[in-house]
């Protein structure tokens, strides 16, 4: 088991290295995390909704994601509560206080999930939240320590060392965990290092003394465009802040309920593109384009856009021939109406959208969860001097997933985006192809519309035939590579028992 001394010391990438260095040492390996708070998830071949971290730690062990990985999601709403994903299905929506008091109901199936994946696995690699010593959270928790005293799992304790004061957060966050649990810590990582990690040789020998002998088992070093989905809203804060305007400028407007966002990591690792998450009207400014993203609750992150002024900058960004995308909550936003009679998201409401799309919304109580594969649909040829750009002549493949609420209507007349499989279509164009919308998560993903899209807004840069699963392969790769180098791995498999 893998925790930290705080969220974002890098947990989730160091389980998915560990995932991939052991699975390409033959062993049948399965990730695991109890209990995850995130906005990104992701859906499994059974329909079943997941925290998108263990979906890809499922990835990068060549596994399937399953919903036995993730048991319990909390999708924060806003006024401290949260829907409560269970087992893959949405189960109640709650607040703290009320979620507490559900923790055994919850932990039955933390439980029967943990012992599903140890009895198919050779390895369960798991993946704690936060930190293990948020003592008045403690009695509570069904992630942390309590999932390690109940498996007996051994614990390696990780901390961030770029942030600084990495050795005291190490020791005071073993000072705060009882006798039982600090005999279940083993050791500890250090995470996301620059420099010559001979001159912390001092210091880990300090460390050890302090803390009974226990040993680093690494120093890893700090890695740049890993192409690993980041879950932690800490990251996005970053991630806006490291924002830059070289090459194609692409704005994501940073929605306070916002989803999902590592859709947009394909865009982000593209040579020449410049991908920023905005969140103030003032720092919009004239981009190729700009998204809006998914959202947890649309009507409120809708709200949000009309009184921080969003609204006005967009639709003049569409006029002056910017790009305009949504995605999810973000099309559902585009369109020009969006109802929720039975009160889905909260009370009962009808709002207008932003009207750059010919889309009107309906929320429903049942959730649309399922993957998805088709091909956009191409303008027929006797319209296509009108619709210029890369949606016109050109049909591509396209293949995510579907994660919503609401059912969206054309009408007549109106140009869908794509068409399923199954026969379904999905999304809308405008009529000059310069905005459009969607449900499918993940549409970036997929190389060829990406790269379409990108020279749509006159990005040069060099075409790249991969899709963003096969970079994700190569980067899983390079992942375990430098892990492998920076742990020592002899004592780690003595640790594990193997």
């Amino acid at each position: 088991m893998i925790q930290g001394t705080s969220s974002s010391v890098g947990k989730s990438v160091l389980v998915a290295a560990l995932c991939r260095i052991f699975a390409r040492r033959g062993l049948k390996v399965a990730p695991f995390k109890a209990q995850n708070m995130a906005l990104n998830s992701y859906v499994t071949a059974a329909g079943a909704e997941m925290g998108r971290a263990q979906a890809v730690q499922a990835a990068a062990a060549g596994r399937a994601p399953e919903a036995e990985m993730n048991p319990v999601l909390l999708k924060p709403e806003g006024d401290s509560r949260s829907q409560i994903v269970l087992m893959g299905r949405p189960w109640k929506t709650l607040s703290a206080g009320e979620y507490y008091a559900c923790r055994e109901v919850l932990w039955s199936s933390v439980v029967a999930s943990f012992e599903k994946l140890a009895s198919e696995n050779d390895l369960v690699l798991v993946e704690g939240a936060g930190s293990p010593a948020e003592i008045n959270l403690k009695k509570h928790e069904i992630v942390n320590m309590r999932v390690a005293r109940t498996f007996g799992c051994p614990v390696l304790l990780a901390g961030d060392i770029d942030r600084g004061g990495v050795f005291a957060s190490l020791v005071g966050t073993l000072a705060l965990l009882d006798e039982e649990e600090r005999a279940l810590v083993k050791g500890f990582l250090i995470n996301k290092f620059r420099g010559d990690a001979k001159l912390l040789e001092p210091g880990l020998d300090m460390l050890s003394d302090l803390t009974e002998g226990r040993p680093v088992l690494g120093v890893v070093p700090w890695l740049k465009n890993l192409a690993v989905a980041q879950e932690d809203s800490v990251w996005l804060e970053e991630r806006a802040a490291d924002g830059s305007s070289c090459g194609v400028d692409i704005a994501v407007i940073k929605l306070p309920r916002i989803s999902n966002y590592d859709d947009f990591d394909p865009l982000a690792l593209e040579e020449g593109v410049s991908l920023r998450f905005v969140e103030r009207p003032e720092d919009l400014g004239r981009p190729a384009a700009v998204i809006l993203p998914g959202s947890k609750t649309t009507l409120k992150d809708l709200a949000w856009l009309r009184s921080s002024g969003f609204d006005g900058l967009v639709a003049a960004l569409a006029l002056a021939g910017s790009s305009v995308v949504g995605v999810c909550g973000g099309y559902q936003m585009l369109g020009r109406r969006i109802s929720d009679p039975l009160g889905v998201e909260g009370l009962s409401s009808e709002e207008s959208g932003l009207g750059l799309l010919p889309a009107e919304t309906i929320f429903e109580p049942v959730k649309e969860t399922t993957l998805a594969r088709g091909r956009t649909i191409a303008v027929p040829p006797d319209a296509r001097a009108a619709v210029p750009g890369f949606l016109s002549e050109e049909s591509f493949d396209v293949e995510g997933y579907e994660i919503h609420m609401g059912r969206t209507v054309l009408p007549d007349g109106a140009r869908p985006l794509l068409r399923f499989e199954d026969g379904r279509v999905d999304g809308a164009v405008s009529a000059g192809g310069r905005v459009w919308g969607t449900y499918l998560h993940g549409i970036f993903d997929n190389g060829a519309f990406r790269t379409a899209w990108l020279r749509s807004l006159g990005w040069k840069g060099k075409e790249n035939p991969l899709s963003f699963a096969q970079v994700r392969e190569q980067a899983f790769d390079r992942l375990a590579d430098e892990v492998e180098a920076a742990l020592n791995m002899e004592l780690l498999e003595r640790i594990i028992g193997l």
